[in-house]
């Protein structure tokens, strides 16, 4: 699938605005960055959580820069064959990074069915 940078980057935010109130309102000091692709170069990663979990923030002090969630723009473009399908992946993404802030690790994300 083929979609330039500034377009992908607007179904992010559609995507974004779509979720829930209640899962983005407790959201703190975080920013939300697309980039083409992971400091690996691979396509097996749709997005990363860079951060302190909600859960591990007693570590957290006063000025620090914002967590980011990063959404891979290539990683998803190679991995689905239509716009339908590539926002079902993006939303899934969005809520396994935000998840991820909460303290929710990767275990948990596939019971639930988010991972």
């Amino acid at each position: 699938m083929e979609m330039d940078a500034a377009t992908f980057e607007q179904l992010v935010i559609d995507e974004l605005d779509a979720l829930p109130d209640d899962m983005v309102e407790g959201l703190d000091n975080v920013v939300f960055v697309v980039e083409d692709r992971s400091e690996d170069g691979g396509l097996d990663l749709f997005g990363l959580y860079d951060g302190w979990a909600l859960t591990e923030r007693d570590r957290y002090g006063g000025g620090e820069l914002p967590d980011r969630i990063i959404v891979y723009r290539e990683a998803h473009l190679a991995a689905c064959d239509d716009e339908g399908a590539l926002r079902d992946e993006v939303h899934t993404t969005l809520v396994h990074e935000i998840a991820h802030f909460y303290g929710i690790d990767d275990t948990r994300l596939h019971e639930l069915g988010w991972a």
